[in-house]
């Protein structure tokens, strides 16, 4: 169907979904800001835990949503499971935004989608290997809302990763047309949010963004690896900024024995952040690594798989480094205020 529509142009045939995608998604998340029915919809109210200052409407997942379900049930419905569960996801957490849930109903819908659209669309692989997957899967969920805290930061995750897949699904070891399709309606739909979300934000992204994001990515990544299009190791490597942030906070804060999913402002975005990167800064530096790590990804896919393990493990340990730094700024930081502190 594709090749018919678009000929052999299919690289045009992503640009011309990714564009649309932006333009759509810009447009209905304006409308919500000139309308005034964006602040009625959903609204965040600054906390000591907050890194914005004054109430911000929380409905980009009103327009990357809908955008993305409806151009993957156009342009590739062979993935309709994956488009259905976001949109299942994205309503279960419109009303968290709104009114909020517990988190046992949360998580459970997490777990409905997750497990309904892997039952669906099954691999051949013992059945252990499907449960581990399911679980790194619903953890790409709660990551990604983790992740969702500063100014331009998840939107522009979104346009580098799903780009970074869109490319691989048409260069991969199985061409697959209608992944990259989907994959690139995701990005534009970032982008257009990304108009109204980068520093300083009009729009945040809210839960029904951002849960609906990470099914996204790491249904998607499933999808890719299931039909061939690339390793398995290639969805963690795309969004290797991200897993390697919440991980890390998520494991120092269990071993303080801390209330993992309170919210709080250890992650190392939120340190760069408060320590005086800043905004605008913490993304543009974000953005870099995360295309310098999706350029790698791509760039070794036609390698031996020992030569990609050997480089996706070098690239932990860069990031791992990266992470270093910024405890290291951070703690120079906290100590200059102690010590203004002492002096006042």
């Amino acid at each position: 169907m594709l090749m018919q529509v678009f000929g052999n142009s299919l690289w045009t045939g992503v640009g011309v979904v990714a564009a649309a995608a932006a333009v759509v998604c810009a447009a209905i998340l304006l409308a919500l800001l000139k309308t005034g029915l964006a602040w009625r919809l959903a609204t965040d109210i600054p906390n000591d835990r907050s890194l914005h200052v004054r109430p911000t409407p929380r409905v980009g997942g009103w327009g990357m949503v809908p955008v993305s379900v409806i151009a993957t049930l156009l342009m590739a419905p062979s993935l309709w499971s994956a488009a259905v569960a976001a949109a299942f996801l994205a309503a279960v957490s419109q009303i968290d935004d709104r009114r909020g849930l517990p988190a046992r109903v949360r998580f459970a819908a997490h777990v409905i989608a997750v497990v309904g659209f892997v039952v669906l669309n099954p691999a051949p692989v013992p059945w252990w290997v499907l449960a581990v997957l399911s679980f790194l899967m619903l953890w790409l969920v709660n990551l990604y809302n983790f992740m969702d805290g500063a100014d331009g930061l998840a939107g522009g995750m979104a346009l580098f990763g799903f780009g970074g897949y869109a490319v691989a699904a048409l260069i991969g070891g199985h061409s697959m047309p209608e992944l990259a399709m989907a994959c690139a309606a995701v990005a534009g739909a970032a982008l257009g949010f990304l108009l109204f979300n980068f520093h300083p934000a009009r729009i945040f992204l809210g839960d029904a963004g951002s849960i609906s994001l990470g099914f996204l990515a790491g249904a998607l990544g499933y999808w890719g690896w299931l039909g061939g299009a690339w390793p398995i190791w290639l969805p963690f490597m795309v969004f290797a900024p991200f897993i390697t942030d919440a991980s890390i906070t998520l494991a120092r804060r269990l071993l303080r024995g801390e209330k993992f999913w309170q919210a709080h402002r250890e992650h190392y975005y939120q340190r760069m952040v408060r320590s005086g990167v800043g905004h605008a800064g913490t993304a543009s530096l974000w953005y870099a690594v995360m295309a310098t790590g999706i350029m790698i990804a791509l760039s070794i896919l036609g390698r031996s798989a020992a030569v990609q393990w050997c480089v996706v493990a070098a690239w932990i340990v860069v990031l791992s480094l990266m992470g270093a730094a910024v405890d290291l700024r951070w703690r120079r930081f906290q100590s200059t205020l102690s010590e203004q502190s002492t002096e006042v």
